[in-house]
């Protein structure tokens, strides 16, 4: 396994959560990158958790899909996390199943910034999975529930720890098969202010095994403005982190297409999502809790931390690079 490389220096936290405006270096200094805390204790409780037979393979529309949204409505209480459009966590959407129609819920909240700005970026992972095929339940621990574990560990030190710029949290259901959770997020009317203010969507899937010990970035291929942040953000990870498969000359390697950033790709909002290269396990009824390497795992959801606070802290500079977000 790769020694851990040392972390940059910390911006000091009082000057994060001060209460003022986001102040930005002059574009030639490289702001220095923020440290990232530990994930919360609960990260590997919630892969496992959402990754136990009981919850059936989490498929939307069904009863297993339903007892993960109760599991996670009840993370997010534990929490404190708000609702981001006023209401509850909740917000249902038709999709179809096999032919059949089915509601599928996604869960949207928001932690408040704390720099007077109005802009945001999003935090998401999809809480699905493929369901039970053949008799035999696929799990996915991997893929997804790591990602909806580091989303919640990520959360938790946000409320801890404000961030400058409102941070959407997006839990999406029907990510498998469609992507139909957040196709019809981006297409709700009651989205389009929170959509309107957000610069940058950061998307988790498949953050938590690799045969490699290697998390891949990918988005700066699309928009360079974020390829500087990104290298930032590798030299400094707990985790060897790798910039690549956004590139569409890479044909089926290129991720741009294959996962829940495709919808804020197709509106022409910069993205940045984190995952690994397929496993063995990919889609099998294998990718189990048990399968999945704690170290790494933190270290990558670490590192995933890592980006989400040096992207907030940065977020006026990237707003202007890349035309994203509103004053």
């Amino acid at each position: 396994m790769k020694v851990s490389r040392g972390l940059l220096a910390a911006v000091l936290l009082a000057g994060i959560v001060a209460g003022c405006a986001p102040q930005q270096p002059p574009a030639s200094v490289a702001p220095p990158v923020p440290q990232a805390s530990a994930p919360a204790d609960k990260l590997m409780e919630d892969v496992r958790i959402l990754a136990a037979d009981d919850m059936q393979g989490r498929l939307v529309g069904s009863e297993g899909g339903a007892k993960a949204r109760a599991y996670l409505l009840g993370r997010l209480a534990e929490i404190g996390l708000a609702p981001a459009l006023g209401g509850g966590l909740e917000h249902p959407f038709r999709t179809t199943r096999g032919g059949a129609p089915v509601t599928g819920v996604n869960l949207l909240g928001v932690i408040s910034g704390t720099g007077g700005s109005d802009r945001a970026l999003v935090l998401m992972a999809h809480y699905d999975h493929v369901g039970v095929r053949d008799g035999q339940i696929y799990n996915g621990a991997d893929d997804n529930a790591s990602g909806v574990a580091a989303v919640l560990a990520i959360t938790a030190s946000l409320k801890q720890q404000a961030p400058l710029h409102d941070v959407i949290v997006a839990l999406v259901d029907g990510e498998e098969g469609g992507l139909s959770g957040v196709r019809a997020l981006v297409d709700d009317p009651a989205f389009k202010p929170l959509l309107d203010r957000t610069v940058l969507a950061v998307n988790l899937d498949m953050v938590s095994r690799s045969d490699k010990n290697e998390l891949y970035t990918a988005g700066g291929f699309r928009f360079p403005a974020l390829k500087p942040y990104l290298q930032d953000v590798a030299a400094a990870a707990p985790v060897t982190l790798k910039l690549g498969h956004d590139d569409p000359a890479m044909g089926k390697d290129d991720w741009t297409s294959q996962s829940d950033h495709m919808a804020f790709h197709q509106i022409g909002k910069p993205w940045v999502y984190f995952g690994v290269e397929d496993h063995p396990d990919y889609h099998q009824p294998t990718d189990d809790f048990a399968a999945i390497p704690e170290d790494f795992f933190r270290r990558s959801a670490r590192t995933v931390e890592l980006a989400v606070r040096t992207f907030d802290r940065r977020l006026e500079t990237i707003a202007a690079e890349s035309g994203g977000g509103s004053n």
